[in-house]
């Protein structure tokens, strides 16, 4: 019998461990819920954070492929931001933490 680890629970660990990280999972479901791209702005707002927490959350979960960042044709200089493919996949997995959360009793 063997006593490998199984790689994907590696890959587990990592992003539990980036979701758990303030204001991580947060931000995703800002995104998930909204109809359009987002503003930092309109994101720190949301989320009620400080803006280098925002700036952290936004660069590691751009760097790990959860979110993309688009340039603003209206205003080149603020960038949006929204779920990628990636992202997208995990948002029925989020949603359904954030049900459980609910019902559970505690």
């Amino acid at each position: 019998m063997t006593d490998d680890c199984d790689p994907t629970y590696g890959k587990v660990d990592r992003i539990l461990e980036l979701l758990t990280k303030s204001k991580s999972l947060h931000i995703l479901m800002v995104l998930d819920r909204s109809d359009s791209p987002l503003r930092f702005t309109e994101i720190k707002s949301l989320v009620d954070a400080s803006s280098t927490t925002v700036s952290r959350r936004i660069k590691e979960l751009e760097d790990n492929r959860l979110i993309v960042r688009r340039m603003n044709p209206e205003s080149p200089q603020n960038n949006l931001y929204a779920l990628s493919n990636d992202g997208r996949d995990l948002s029925p997995i989020m949603q359904r933490l954030f049900d459980w959360a609910e019902e559970w009793k505690d």
